[in-house]
């Protein structure tokens, strides 16, 4: 992740990342922490700079969705694993293209047969 070659287009990526953060903090504030819609407005109002428009409609969503940023996250996390094992295991056979497909192929998945999609992608670029 990172490597743009424009400031521009990488100040994008690492404000998409703030907020993805400040979803979190909101999205366990809520559902652990029992803060009201109030409260988790104010938070991500204190930390970003969208509209207070956009905010009570992120806020709403994490109300409804328990768990959603940290499923987002978890998820993020494991594709970044498996990119990486992907990467070490294939060498310069490593196709991005091939392995967006793979991730993206089978639709929603349970992490654990995505993994197993991604293995078996992996013998079969080993093996041709």
């Amino acid at each position: 992740m990172g490597g743009y070659e424009n400031p521009y287009y990488d100040f994008g990526r690492l404000v998409n990342q703030i907020w993805r953060a400040i979803r979190l903090v909101v999205d366990k504030g809520l559902h652990a922490k029992g803060w009201t819609e109030e409260e988790a407005i104010r938070y991500f109002s204190e930390n970003s700079a969208i509209s207070e428009g956009a905010i009570r409609a992120e806020v709403r969503r994490y109300m409804v969705i328990p768990g959603q940023a940290t499923g987002y996250k978890i998820g993020m996390l494991k594709i970044q694993e498996l990119r990486a094992l992907a990467e070490q295991e294939l060498g310069e056979q490593f196709d991005l293209a091939g392995f967006h497909d793979t991730i993206l192929g089978g639709g929603a998945l349970p992490l654990g047969i995505l993994e197993a999609e991604v293995r078996r992608w992996i013998a079969r670029v080993k093996g041709s």
